[in-house]
């Protein structure tokens, strides 16, 4: 059984910084492709940042240059740095993650963490 726990949210003022966590735990052979999306209230979920097993990064128009998506594949753990926060940065931040386990590949969510952003 897989496992992503993420931690880091929390209340900032605009121009603020917030860095969030992510670790896997469980019976992991391959910790693969890992993403943040991102969901307020009322709108669909979308994608923030992923980054490629090899290191190749993508982030979304909205937060280039102010979010830095990062891994540390010793600890399964996957980062999101986010610095010069807006209001509209303000919603639920869900990681996400290809692991491969001896079942194969599957696709997995943390639970969520609140981040919101006051002006």
């Amino acid at each position: 059984q897989v496992q992503l726990v993420e931690s880091g949210g929390g209340l900032v003022q605009a121009g603020g910084s917030l860095r969030l966590s992510c670790a896997a735990s469980g019976s992991i052979f391959s910790f693969n492709d890992l993403g943040w999306y991102r969901q307020a209230p009322g709108k669909e979920r979308e994608m923030v940042a992923r980054i490629s097993r090899g290191g190749s990064v993508y982030y979304a128009d909205s937060v280039k240059g102010r979010f830095t998506i990062s891994r540390d594949n010793a600890k399964n753990t996957v980062y999101l740095q986010m610095n010069s926060l807006k209001p509209e940065d303000t919603s639920v931040y869900y990681c996400n993650a290809i692991i491969t386990t001896m079942r194969g590949d599957g696709y997995y969510w943390g639970q969520g963490t609140q981040v919101t952003v006051s002006s």
